[in-house]
Order: structure tokens, then sequence, then C-alpha cells
């Protein structure tokens, strides 16, 4: 047997006791004997919570996805609720979505709530993401659960906590959850179901998220501006087709052609390298049919329906993919146009953005006089700015990661509404002999051209967490002081909580919660994030160049000129 280092073999051995049932044990003798890298692999540290929750491999060990590491994850969540809320009889809603192992798993989760004497609502079948923040305060939940992986490979899964506000876990209950889940020994999970604290959940549930979504979602279209728009749709064999297609029915959108072969829910994802709709190849396919039918607009979400991706028509008539930074833009123009029309501004109002989002949503957002406030990467920091300011109106928030939410009735990003409000703006926009497209360039011209990109590199395993942990290590021993020609002017580091302005020589404190990002301030207006991602094994180059935009004629020659700006960054920071 090949040697085991004996801090390894301890964990191991905690797994081959009576407490882990014989078909785990089995499995961890195999590995033992014949794939020690894979033993390594799944034990070397417990899996961990990051932005999204906690997402990972599925198999046996404390590095995966499997029914102890989660089941340990909803114990210590049924310990701390009962000293958060001890005169309270305790409620909870679980959700999953397409992905091999997500039924069972949440099966495993209801029965240990159950088992703890929390009455769960567990929904019969796969359900978009949004759906369970809805839910929980729609049912009055103290806690709710997905599971899901989100966009990540066929071989992953994940556990994603939401709170009483709907949002996802934020400090300090996180960290308080996580200390009560650490403390616990697996002997003290309890898996024994009391089928009565548990209750299935379905249409009538969904009845009435579908309805607020188009509450929330649909404005002053005209009927006939609505039946006009032609839209293609692909759900990327994902949960978004309990919820969209039905949503934009009720809206009054009857011209839907829905990509068939990805209709079907499955969690191989045969047809797409990667269900993201980040990525151009993700939404191949419906592109393909909306060249086919003559589509205005094509929409794809990802497989637990958080996010969402919009293709339209360019200058040339041909179907481009915007990014998630232009989304937001459209988006959040379009629900400030709204407010302002309706005359609902009146400085008591904000929006949501992140860090490593377009600099243009706070000059978007300061010419209507509305407040921009920016937060951490993940959507759980926008809903917790909507916790902390109760007597704000929230009008809609995004990130540059191809999500978006409007209003405060969910509080997670959400691909349901979203997908709503995008097919308003288009067919609003085509209403007035426009594209999306051509309404996005007229904001360029107004309020200034911001072009971004995202570098993502990927490191697998253990040494790929190693060097990506060096590679920040690095950045920030070696800080950089100018990039592609331009001085670097401040660097504000969210680790240290400190921002460097570098030609006065002076610090200040960033009053956001710590994190591991940096990020790179130039002369030329250029900004420059990193970041390891908080849910794959990836670190993450952010670049954000900007420039004046006289008038559409122009707009080709300026969009190569940014294009060449962050082409030369990259070449600069030898990110090519």
């Amino acid at each position: 047997m090949t040697h085991i280092e004996p801090q390894l073999l301890e964990r191991v051995n905690t797994w081959l006791t009576s407490t882990f049932d014989q078909e785990t044990q089995n499995h961890i003798k195999d590995l033992i004997a014949n794939n020690t890298t894979d033993l390594k692999e799944s034990f070397y540290k417990n899996l961990e919570f990051g932005t999204g929750g906690m997402r990972g491999i599925m198999g046996v060990g404390t590095n995966r996805i499997n029914k102890y590491t989660l089941g340990k994850n909803t114990q210590g969540l049924s310990n701390y609720m009962k000293t958060q809320f001890p005169s309270e009889p305790l409620k909870v809603a679980i959700a999953f979505d397409c992905r091999h192992n997500s039924k069972s798993l949440a099966k495993v989760v209801a029965d240990v709530f159950s088992a703890n004497g929390i009455h769960v609502y567990l929904f019969e079948d796969l359900r978009a993401t949004p759906e369970l923040s809805f839910a929980l305060k729609h049912l009055g939940c103290h806690c709710g659960i997905v599971l899901t992986a989100s966009h990540n490979p066929p071989e992953y899964n994940g556990y994603k906590v939401y709170w009483q506000d709907g949002g996802q876990l934020v400090p300090p209950e996180d960290a308080e959850i996580i200390a009560e889940i650490n403390r616990l020994a697996y002997n003290e999970i309890k898996f024994e179901a009391n089928e009565d604290k548990i209750e299935y959940i379905g249409k009538d549930v969904d009845d009435v998220f579908i309805n607020e979504s188009v509450k929330n979602g649909s404005f002053d279209t005209p009927s006939e501006a609505r039946e006009n728009l032609n839209i293609v749709f692909t759900s990327l064999h994902g949960t978004s087709i309990t919820a969209v297609p039905e949503t934009l029915k009720r809206a009054g959108y009857t011209n839907v052609s829905i990509v068939e072969e990805q209709r079907e829910p499955n969690g191989d994802f045969p047809t797409v390298k990667s269900p993201n709709p980040e990525e151009t190849e993700a939404l191949k396919m419906a592109v393909e049919l909306a060249n086919k039918v003559n589509g205005d607009i094509v929409i794809g979400t990802d497989p637990d329906c958080d996010r969402l991706g919009v293709a339209v028509r360019n200058l040339e008539n041909e179907l481009v993919i915007l990014n998630g930074n232009q989304t937001m833009i459209l988006m959040t123009d379009f629900l400030l146009k709204q407010w302002k029309n309706s005359n609902r501004i009146n400085g008591n109002q904000f929006v949501g953005s992140t860090i490593v989002s377009t600099p243009m949503m706070s000059v978007l957002t300061e010419a209507y006089n509305v407040e921009c406030k920016i937060g951490l990467t993940g959507f759980k920091w926008i809903a917790k700015m909507i916790k902390d300011f109760p007597t704000m109106d929230f009008i809609g928030g995004g990130e540059e990661s191809f999500g978006f939410m409007v209003g405060d009735f969910v509080r997670d990003k959400d691909a349901v509404t979203s997908t709503l409000l995008a097919c308003e703006i288009a067919a609003q926009s085509k209403a007035n002999n426009k594209t999306m497209y051509e309404s996005l360039i007229d904001l360029y011209i107004e309020h200034g051209f911001y072009k971004e990109r995202l570098v993502s590199i990927t490191k697998k395993g253990i040494e790929g967490a190693q060097e990506i942990k060096q590679m920040m290590v690095d950045a920030r021993e070696n800080p950089l002081k100018e990039v592609n020609g331009s001085k670097v002017i401040r660097v504000e580091d969210y680790q240290l909580s400190i921002a460097n302005d570098v030609i006065n020589e002076t610090s200040s404190k960033i009053d956001i919660p710590k994190s591991n990002v940096l990020i790179y301030y130039t002369e030329d207006g250029s900004k420059i994030a990193l970041r390891p991602s908080g849910t794959e094994p990836k670190i993450k180059f952010y670049i954000s160049v900007n420039t004046k935009l006289d008038n559409v004629s122009a707009f080709k020659t300026t969009e190569q000129l940014l294009e060449s700006r962050i082409d030369d960054i990259l070449n600069d920071m030898k990110l090519n």
C-alpha cells in the first residue's frame, strides 16, 4: 500500500467506522488500495463555504459533497436555529436543481431537519433557485436550502443556505453556523426522518411566485409590442423550464420559441460543454434557432435559473451575446426610467452592484440622483444591503457574472424576473424602431463607453489551490506601479481593508467586509481587479476601460480602440 500521511489516515479511518454506511466504507477501501491521489483530494480538508455556499465534487470524504458532509451542515444549522429562535416553531424550505443526486440529497437534508423537530417544506421536484428565496419568505421560514452547483461541471453539486430575509447567509450568522458545524462529530447527525414534519410543496407556491415575477418584471409595454417580440429561449437542461415559459406567457409574450433539444432537465448537460450562459458556446443552439425564425432576442439561463445570458441583434443585424455588465446597465437604466417617469425618485432609492462590476453603474445612477451601493462579489451582499437599509427603496441590482435582481420580492439573483425584464426592454425598443443593442449604444453616448473583459485561469486540485494562493501573495508583495504605460493611482486591498492613494501617498479604510480581492485604478481610467473564485478552482482578472463616444457612427472604431487597450493590458500583465 502506498504511504498515507498520518494526519490524512486519521481522517480516513474516522470514515471507516460504523457511523458511515457500508457502501461509503467500501468506496474508501477501494481508494486506499487503488487511488491514493483521489483519496488525498477527497480528505485533505473540509469542504468550505464560499461566495455561493458550499460547492464541490460529489463523492466520499470530507472534501466532497455527500450525505455526511451535507448531513453535518444540516445538523449544525438545526442546532444553531434552536439557539437563535428558542421559542418559535422552526420552519425551513428546500429546493433542488437538475443535477445528479440533487433530489436524493435534498431528501437527506429534509430528513435531518425533520429528525430535529423542524417543519420542512420540500419542493416535490426541481425548481428555480429564486423560487426558493421567494418561498422561504412567503411561507414564513427561518431558513432555506437549495441543492445546486449552478453552472459547474456535471460531477459537482452544492448546498446554498438562505436566512429569514430570503438572502444567502452573511455575517455574523455565517461564521457562527460554520463554527457550530465544525464542532460536530459525524455520529451526532440525526438521519432518522420524522415524515410527519415533511410537507411537499409545488404548484400552489409556483403560481404565487410566477404572478409576483410578472408583477415585478413587467411595465407599461403595449400588448401589441409584447406579441410582436420574437423570443428564443433555452433552459440549458436546467430548472428554468419550470418557471420562465409560464412567466412570459402570463405577461403576454406569445411569440416564444424554445430550444427543444435543451428543454429536458439533465444533469449531464449533453448538448453543451458547459451550461454557463456567460459562454458563447452555451447559447449556440439558441442563436441558430433564432437565425432560423428571425428572433429578436435570445435568452438562456443556467441550471439553477439565477443567471441569464442575452443575445441581441447588433448594428449589422447579427446576434451577439451581451456581457453581464452590458445587460446590467440596460436593465438598471430601464428600471430607473420607470421610477423617474412615475415620479418615484425622491433621493431615498438605491441600486446595488459589486466591486468587480462595471464602474458605469455609479455613473449611470448618479445621473438619476440615485445612490449605487457597492458590495463584495455575490448577491448575498446585495440582499444584505436591502436588510441593512430597510427605510430605503431598492430598485434593482446586478453583478458582472450575468446576475440581476428586480425589486426585493426575491433576495437573490433571479433569472425568471430578469428574463421578463429583458423582454420588456427589447419589446419597447422594437416598438420605438430600435434594437436593445442600439439602446445600449445610446447609453454609452450619454454616460461614456465602458468596456469590460473577464479572464479566468483554472488551477485544479491541491496544487492549483496553492498556485492561486501564491499568485495573490505575489500581487500583494509586488504591487503594480503602472499598467500598459499608465500609472497606478489607487490600490484597494479588500483583505487588508485598505485603499492606498498612490499620488497623495495617503491611505483610507475600506468599510466593506474583508475579502481576497485586489483592485488597481490607473491614470487613464482603467480598472483591474483580481480575486480567486469562491465557487470554482479559478483565479479571475476583471479588466475595465472607458472613453468618450461621440455618436453611433463612431461606435465600431471606438469599440476596437477599447478592445485593443484591454489586449494591451493583458499582454502587459502576461495574461494572454
